[in-house]
């Protein structure tokens, strides 16, 4: 061994985790370097440009709703392959993938939940489970939640995340159109409330039908919302699309849209629009009308004795 040398020592250095991910992520809105960490302290959301990252089924049910109070409906409807449909792959081998990727049987959730204390039908689509497309399932689950919030009185609120009808179904997709259409006017002459909120993309029938039928639609910045995805429309029409055509700020300047929201806003937002909605005793469950009813007996009294005192 000469006077200067050494053995290395037998250390095994790793920069990066096994799966190569080190947890740093380049923003698609503003490029900077940004931890997954802090997206999940934010909504999944940048914190430096406030970009709008997609969220999932669970994490938007516990965003809107009132902690642990959302109870799931009508989950006992399964999708099935009622065409034995087969393009590059079986639409049935296609569910299973899906049900296993999620651990869901559909794309969209839906039941009662507290809004602020307030009783709420919520549907959220889930756009992991085969681009949130609209099948039977989600259109049967759709219509019987509309019902549900008729006969209940109830306000409904449904979320949106699609990339249309789902193909593999075929006409038996498309008529779901029709019938959640159909459920929503009902809902409307019975003026119950509809707010439709649109995330980032909602697309095809499910933007032809019952998500842009709210009496006020809600959209998250940046979304991309469209019936037809802008290659196809330009190569339909031959022509260039304005600078983002199919984006929520174009649409809410367009009147296609009432209000973009931020994510960090959105319950509170959605909480005021059903106050100022449902500001009555339908909206209430039962053991709390009588408190509501004292309240609005004072409030008459108290306004009466105001007007008694005005000079006429």
């Amino acid at each position: 061994m000469g006077l200067f040398s050494r053995n290395k020592p037998k250390i095994k250095v790793e920069s990066t985790k096994k799966d190569g991910f080190s947890g740093w992520i380049k923003c698609s809105g503003c490029s900077e370097l940004i931890h997954a960490s802090e997206l999940g302290r934010n909504l999944n959301c940048c914190p430096k440009c406030s970009y709008h990252y997609r969220l999932g089924l669970e994490q938007r049910i516990e965003q809107i709703a009132d902690e642990g109070t959302f109870k799931e409906m009508f989950t006992y409807i399964k999708p099935v392959d009622s065409l034995k449909f087969v393009d590059t792959e079986a639409y049935e081998a296609r569910l299973n993938t899906a049900q296993q990727k999620t651990g869901r049987d559909d794309a969209v959730s839906v039941g009662l939940c507290r809004i602020d204390g307030r009783h709420t039908a919520l549907g959220v689509l889930d756009f992991a489970f085969m681009g949130g497309s609209m099948g039977s399932v989600m259109g049967e689950k759709l219509t019987l939640l509309i019902e549900f919030a008729l006969e209940r009185e109830l306000p409904l609120i449904l979320v949106s995340a699609s990339g249309g009808a789902r193909m593999q179904e075929s006409i038996l997709s498309l008529m779901q159109m029709a019938k959640t259409s159909a459920a929503l006017a009902k809902l409307s002459e019975a003026k119950l409330p509809y707010i439709s909120i649109l995330t980032n993309p909602t697309t095809g029938g499910v933007t032809a039908s019952f998500a842009t039928l709210g009496d006020i639609i809600i959209a998250e910045p940046d979304a991309l919302i469209a019936f037809a995805g802008p290659r196809v429309v330009e190569q339909t029409i031959g022509q260039k699309l304005p600078p983002r055509a199919q984006k929520a700020e174009f649409l809410l300047e367009k009147g296609m849209v009432d209000m973009i929201v931020k994510r960090a806003d959105l319950k509170k937002t959605v909480a005021q629009l059903l106050r100022f909605f449902m500001n009555n005793e339908r909206s209430l469950p039962a053991e709390d009308r009588g408190e509501l009813a004292k309240e609005m007996t004072e409030r008459l009294k108290e306004l009466l004795r105001t007007a008694e005192t005005v000079p006429h």
